[in-house]
């Protein structure tokens, strides 16, 4: 059996806000759950079975051990629904897209749904590992004798909560140290940052004012728009932020060209063309091809620019060129992260040494770059944003007309990088 076009119907998310803000009472699952409401409302989904749901988080508390299927039951969908979880750090709702995609194009499915959530303010805090033994060995005393002397042994230090740390396990290092890293190996500016940021929220703000968002972004909690965009801010508001990351006078990452920790949700829709028109859905956007690539940052590879090698294999593959897209979207994890992947593609001797071309890849028109806002302006649940990404994209390529072609780019922790083209 041939494989069939997977086309993208639509997507639907709540308002992404600060973590500790808005949502600071609402758990993960909740906010997951508002985002699935929103895109079963919106596509007429109540009451009806869908061929397969992926969902996930990077930070997974225990409790939500089946996340995916307790928010598909609440979420007004068929409990004939099926669903699933998957984590693959930031890229986690890119991948789920993907997937969703591959049983749609091998005749699996119909229809599916892809999404992700995160949050900082519902954090799935821990025991240490010594105080975790002695409650398991308490559970399975059988003495009263047993039982005192395992609840004796228990030290105060025993009781100190482990919350989970945004930090890579094998270098020690945050996220954004390690881009702190690869700004100064490839000579980012301070204020080429600064004015990567500043084009995300004055894309974003145009966007809320054009109504870009009216049908993508639905109300939650009293919350109307995403509460990180900042429309008034400027260049010399920006300048005058401290380094978060590196603190000496050599730090360039700051809070304002940085992504900031985020709560939020996100879903997309996908369907075959004869489930679309079936159902008179709309044809956004059609997904041609993914890769996924990682790199060996322990050994001294930028974190963040697996994209890099992930982008190049995907236009081998494909038979394309960097400039052969109408409009890029590059996840903000930090502004600088996207100029490093950027300035990489222009080398000569990168791209020979690490993607084995004979040629640069060469430069992309910023023009086209990130034209609704991304995650600096917009903020970055981590596992909410490839989803969020997809549905923007899709969007923008249906309006611009038939024959449009999208490219989308996510870094992840862990060095991995997620790349998909979409065309309208």
């Amino acid at each position: 059996m041939k494989t069939r076009n997977v086309y993208i119907v639509g997507g639907a998310r709540i308002p992404f806000m600060k973590s500790m803000t808005a949502y600071r009472d609402v758990s993960s699952e909740e906010l997951m759950t508002a985002s699935l409401k929103s895109l079963v409302d919106r596509y007429n989904l109540e009451g009806k079975t869908v061929g397969d749901v992926a969902l996930g988080a990077v930070m997974h508390s225990s409790a939500n051990w089946n996340l995916a299927r307790e928010v598909v039951q609440s979420s007004g969908l068929h409990p004939n629904t099926p669903a699933y979880n998957v984590q693959r750090a930031c890229g986690t709702s890119l991948e789920n897209t993907i997937q969703i995609a591959h049983k749609i194009s091998s005749h699996q499915i119909e229809s599916g749904i892809a999404g992700g959530v995160d949050s900082n303010s519902d954090l799935p805090i821990m025991v240490s590992r010594t105080f975790a033994r002695k409650l398991i060995a308490l559970n399975s005393a059988r003495t009263l004798g047993e039982k005192v002397k395992i609840i004796l042994g228990i030290k105060p230090s025993d009781l100190k909560p482990v919350l989970p740390a945004v930090v890579e396990p094998r270098t020690g290092k945050s996220m954004g140290e390690h881009c702190e890293l690869m700004v100064k190996e490839w000579n980012i500016s301070r204020q080429e940052q600064d004015e990567l940021a500043l084009a995300s929220h004055r894309n974003a703000a145009q966007a809320y004012k054009d109504g870009f968002y009216d049908d993508l972004v639905f109300p939650f909690q009293g919350n109307k728009t995403d509460g990180i965009l900042r429309a008034d801010t400027t260049l010399e508001k920006l300048s005058k932020l401290k380094p978060v990351f590196d603190k000496s006078e050599k730090g360039t990452l700051t809070a304002g060209n940085s992504s900031s920790l985020t709560d939020g949700s996100s879903t997309v829709l996908l369907a075959s063309e004869e489930e679309a028109k079936k159902n008179n859905w709309p044809l956004l956007a059609k997904i041609v091809d993914s890769h996924t690539s990682a790199v060996d940052y322990v050994a001294g590879e930028g974190l963040l620019m697996a994209p890099t090698v992930a982008v190049s294999e995907l236009l081998k593959r494909n038979g394309l060129k960097l400039q052969d897209f109408d409009f890029y979207e590059i996840h903000e994890a930090f502004a600088g992260q996207v100029l490093c992947t950027m300035k990489a593609w222009e080398s000569a001797e990168y791209c020979k040494t690490r993607l084995g071309r004979s040629e640069p890849l060469g430069k992309i028109d910023r023009s086209k770059l990130n034209v609704r806002g991304s995650s600096i302006a917009l903020g970055h649940p981590f596992a909410a944003t490839g989803a969020k990404i997809v549905g923007v994209l899709a969007k923008i390529l249906h309006s611009a007309g038939p024959g449009k072609r999208g490219l989308i780019v996510v870094c992840t922790a862990g060095g991995m990088g997620v790349a998909t083209i979409l065309e309208s």
